[in-house]
């Protein structure tokens, strides 16, 4: 099976000679289709700018990054933005939707810029708002919404151009335990029953407990991986716990 992602070697420094910063110190990874990945480590490892190099967001200084099949490295600006519009998707943590559209026209936003048809856009509207069990929320706006069904909806917007590969970063980080859990529950319907390929970087370990493996990274540089098997989301929270307590980081929610 050929990977959705493969980042080799990824290194990114900031600053200049005397005063380097390594955010990122040859890492590499791999995603397959239909994995649930996590990225943990404590603030300042480097797991938002590894995302961001991984996402065509932030540029990496030296290594190589493939995407469903395509080399991103060497994209140009206008070639980067093309595919990042077709086959990438993002969750971020303040949801990121734009005030002056409802939720059906933030969702539908994706598609319309892609010039599908109205009316493809509006049934892959409706049928991935049932997904995300948001079908009520379609003609609110942003602020009349909580923050769980924010993030569902932006959940929605992500995967409703069927991308490749969905990006989240700290995607619950702003939620209470209960939003949390719905929003997590979503994904997990989403990878298990669509089968699509997520990579979430997270630092809480309930976030996490979610995921079907982890790369946990440290001063910018892998430090160990958690693979979660056959082990019950219970039992894969306590080893998660574990490695995050050698971190040094914060454990996150209980189960």
């Amino acid at each position: 099976m050929e990977p959705i992602l493969s980042a080799t070697n990824l290194q990114k420094y900031y600053g200049g000679r005397g005063n380097v910063t390594r955010a990122i110190d040859d890492i590499s990874l791999t995603v397959y289709p239909g994995e649930f990945v996590g990225i943990m480590g404590a603030s300042g490892s480097g797991k938002t700018t590894l995302l961001n190099c991984i996402s065509t967001i932030d540029t990496a200084t030296s290594g190589r990054i493939v995407i469903d099949g395509m080399d991103v490295t060497r994209l140009r600006s206008r070639q980067l933005a093309q595919f990042r519009r077709e086959r990438l998707g993002f969750v971020f943590q303040d949801c990121n939707l734009l005030d002056t559209l409802t939720a059906f026209e933030n969702i539908a936003l994706a598609l319309t810029i892609l010039k599908r048809p109205a009316g493809e856009i509006e049934a892959k509207v409706l049928e991935t708002a049932r997904l995300l069990e948001i079908t009520d929320c379609l003609k609110k706006y942003p602020y009349q919404m909580s923050g769980g069904q924010c993030q569902r909806t932006a959940a929605a917007r992500a995967i409703i151009t069927q991308p490749a590969l969905v990006l989240a970063d700290e995607p619950t980080g702003a939620l209470d335990s209960k939003s949390a859990r719905l929003l997590l529950d979503r994904f997990e319907d989403l990878n298990l029953g669509r089968q699509t390929t997520i990579l979430m970087v997270t630092h809480d370990a309930f976030t996490a407990s979610y995921c079907h493996r982890i790369l946990f990274i440290k001063d910018g540089r892998p430090f160990t991986e958690l693979v979660r098997g056959d082990d019950s989301r219970r039992d894969f929270f306590a080893k998660i716990i574990q490695v995050v307590t050698l971190l040094g980081g914060d454990s996150g929610d209980v189960l």
